[in-house]
């Protein structure tokens, strides 16, 4: 998949599904989320869906840390 076949609302959808995915499997690995999801993007969407993944649980362990985001 080239960059400019992406659309905005890709993106978006793989972060909704995402954050269901992990609600629903807070053990769940990357590769896990793959199979589970995956089938539903285009082949080459794997490594966008593990980022969004790693996007997420850094966020919400920042949440639950109390640990601020910012430049260093």
């Amino acid at each position: 998949m080239r960059y400019r076949e992406d659309k905005p609302e890709d993106l978006a959808r793989a972060r909704e599904e995402v954050a269901a995915w992990r609600s629903r499997n807070p053990q769940g690995t990357a590769g896990q989320l793959l199979a589970d999801i995956g089938h539903d993007y285009h082949q080459d969407y794997g490594p966008v869906l593990r980022s969004v993944l790693f996007a997420l649980e850094r966020h919400e362990a920042r949440i639950v840390t109390g640990v601020q985001g910012g430049a260093r």
